[in-house]
Order: C-alpha cells, then structure tokens, then sequence
C-alpha cells in the first residue's frame, strides 16, 4: 500500500539527509542545515527508534547554538561543507523559534536534557532576541517581509500569523505561561480589536496585519495555510475557529490535488498583493512553488489538525493522498504544482519527517507532539 510505502520511504530519505554535520534539508541541491527544515523534520524523525538519528539531531542542534548570532537570533541556513561558497546566513524569525520547539523536543523525545542543561544562555538570549522584535511595544514579535519560511513570496510584514502561531507554543515550553496566555488572547482580539487577527466571516485568520490608519488596517486577506494550520496545532485557536478553518480547506478544495496548497486564492499579476520583484521567482506562476502550489510537509500539518479533532477518517482519506503525493517524481518532492500535481524537487527531509508524524499520530489517534 502507498501508506506503508511512504512511510518506510521516508526513512530512507531522512537517512539520506543525515550528514557528519547535522541534518541537511534535501540530499540534493539543499545540502545544507536549515534551522526550520530540520527541527520540523525531526518532529517525526524522532519518533523513530534509530540511533543514527538522535545522534543526527544532536549534531544538528550543536550547530545551530555554535553559529547563534551575536545579538541571539538563530542562522536560517548554516552552509559550510558543500563546495558553494561558505555562508550562514540569517534575516528570518521563525528559524530562531523552531528552534526553540526543537530543543525541547530533543529533551523529551530521548529524555535528554543535556543540551537544555549545556545551552541554557542560548535559549535566552533567543528569547530576549524574539522579544526585541516587538517594536510595538504589544507583546507580539514583528518582522520584515520574506523573513519567515516563505523567503520570496509573499509579501508580509509587522504581526505575522506563522511567527505568533510558533512563539506560542515557544513561551509555553519554556514556562513563560502568562506571556503566552496574553499573546493568545492578543491574537484572537480579547485585548484589542485592532490586533484581532481571526476574520470572523471567512472563518480563518488573516495571514499578517499591521497598523491601523482611521479604522484601515494594513493587511492581506488570502488563507495562509501553514499559519492557520500551526494555530490549529499548536492550540493558539480554539475549538470553533479550528474547526471553522479546517471547514474552509474542504469548501475551497485546497486540501486538493493533494494536501496542502500554500495559499488561497494564488496571488495574481495586478492585485494589490503584487510585488515586481516576484516575477523572478518561481512563484510568478499561479499554482507554483508558494503561490498555491502543494507542499506536502503542510500537507502533514493539516492532518494533524484532522486527528486533534478527530476526524479520522479524513485523516486517512487525507493520509492516502498525502502518501501519493509523496511517492511522486523521485520521492519526496519538494511542491507539487496545484492543479495538475506535477512534482518538482526531491528528497525533500522535512516532508519525509511530516509524513512520519502524520503516520504515526493516526495510527495512536492522537497528536504525537
């Protein structure tokens, strides 16, 4: 059956990820560590009973704390052992949440806590890092546009749902409860309307948002899909706006060809949403790349969120179709084209580590996080 075939594919693609360095984010091409790409594909990774794996998050881990910025921000890409020219880059927020969740993760997976113990200034200054992004003074972290996991496209800015999806979950962790308690309300416009971010007639929330002029807000109106789904996940929404989203992604079809589209609707040429600079990127095309093309490793995500509301039988249905997408192409594509599924990419690792997650969180009929 594809499940089951996915399923032991995905390990052999994670294997193939794992160097002497950390966990690279493809075996091709991406042969580098990305600090999102391998704490979310450890999320299932490490629910395998594989040495070689712990050991591989380990080194993974190490590196991100070695090459942590002066000021406390984690790299997005640590590129130093392919033949390309030596980098580590940064300019993102979300890398540095991730890997918070990460740490933590490594901690309760493998009962562990040598590195919480080893690293314990690090995960502040991350934290102070994170808190300094929050030049509003409200609480919520801010960020430039492309500064999270979609680098090109779109173009969002100021409060972001993704990055406060994460933070969330990242001041639980670390028992800073009355902060996350406040930013859960923040959210949901319990404190203020004009950080409200749930749209109450569309039923989801709004991917960023920003300040308000004359009662007008800065803000973009498509449906982000990682964003709502980690809201899902991770409880920042409640029982109602969860199920509410999980309604909008069946309605509008964007659980298909196969879970999920990135966004919806595709942001077209001549909408206010265009920037020039997108017509060099792969995202140019509707359907494409981040423009509401499938990324399977979203597609893990949504499952999730099915089995938290224990849909199961959605969940399988949408198992089955996550699988296929998975063994399309050379296995473990990066996206799939929206429409027509055509693969593109392969050996993707996080991809791999969702599948896993989504495997086994079904099989236990609970989420396994």
């Amino acid at each position: 059956m594809d499940k089951e075939k996915a399923y032991h594919k995905s390990i052999e693609v994670i294997s193939k990820c794992c160097s002497k360095n950390g966990l690279y984010a493809s075996a091709y091409g991406y042969t580098a560590i990305w600090a999102r790409d391998s704490m979310i594909t450890f999320l299932g990774a490490s629910l395998i009973d594989y040495k070689p794996f712990e050991e591989c998050f380990k080194k993974t881990l190490i590196n991100l704390n070695k090459y942590q910025g002066k000021l406390g921000e984690i790299p997005n890409n640590i590129d130093l052992w392919s033949k390309r020219k030596k980098k580590v880059t940064f300019a993102s927020i979300d890398s540095s949440l991730w890997y918070i969740i990460g740490m933590y993760l490594y901690a309760k997976r493998y009962k562990d806590k040598s590195l919480l113990r080893k690293y314990k200034k690090n995960i502040k200054r991350v934290l102070l890092w994170i808190r300094y992004q929050d030049a509003g003074k409200d609480s919520l972290p801010e960020q430039q546009p492309t500064t999270d996991w979609q680098d090109a496209f779109p173009h969002k800015y100021g409060h972001v749902l993704n990055t406060q999806a994460l933070y969330y979950p990242c001041l639980k962790l670390t028992k800073k409860k009355f902060l996350a308690f406040k930013i859960k309300n923040i959210v949901n416009g319990k404190i203020r309307r004009d950080l409200d971010f749930f749209d109450h007639k569309k039923g989801y929330y709004l991917p960023w948002l920003w300040k308000s002029h004359d009662g007008i807000r800065e803000e973009g109106h498509w449906f982000d899909s990682l964003g709502n789904l980690l809201a899902v996940v991770f409880g920042l929404a409640n029982e109602k706006k969860s199920k509410r989203i999980l309604d909008y992604i069946k309605k509008k079809k964007i659980n298909n060809p196969y879970p999920v589209k990135a966004l919806h609707p595709p942001i077209r040429k001549g909408t206010i949403y265009w920037k020039k600079y997108f017509e060099k990127c792969d995202a140019k095309l509707p359907y494409h790349y981040l423009n509401g093309g499938v990324w399977p490793y979203i597609g893990g995500f949504y499952i999730l969120a099915l089995i938290k509301y224990r849909r199961f039988k959605e969940a399988e249905k949408e198992l089955k179709k996550l699988a296929q997408a998975c063994l399309k192409g050379k296995t473990f594509p990066e996206w799939l084209d929206g429409r027509t599924g055509k693969p593109y990419g392969k050996y993707q690792a996080w991809n791999a580590g969702m599948y896993i997650l989504a495997y086994e969180s079904l099989k236990k009929k609970r989420v396994l996080l």
